[in-house]
């Protein structure tokens, strides 16, 4: 006769634990990684939205750096001054040379 004792395989207490750390890692190291892609992913489209408005702004700023020297352009100047009743005589005009 045979006798059917079931084998139980006895851990002791340090054993267990390593068991149930290597779990929780193994469960822990994946969501980590997910959750830094995911970050890094947000981080990226923040770069992104920033690298776009300065690419806007430096656009603006040399839209208005040439309306500025349109603006100051002696053409102009001259223009705005016979709209404002005023003239240009070269008569007027010294010129002073140090020696």
């Amino acid at each position: 006769m045979r006798k059917n004792k079931k084998q139980t395989l006895k851990l002791f207490r340090i054993e267990k634990m390593l068991i149930k750390c290597c779990t929780i890692l193994l469960v822990i190291f994946p969501v980590t990684i997910v959750l830094s892609k995911a970050a890094l992913s947000n981080i990226n489209l923040e770069v992104e939205i920033l690298k776009r408005e300065i690419n806007t702004q430096k656009n603006s700023n040399e839209s208005l750096t040439m309306k500025v020297n349109e603006l100051k352009s002696l053409a102009n100047i001259d223009m705005v001054a016979e709209s404002e009743g005023l003239s240009y005589n070269s008569d007027n005009i010294i010129v002073i040379n140090s020696n």
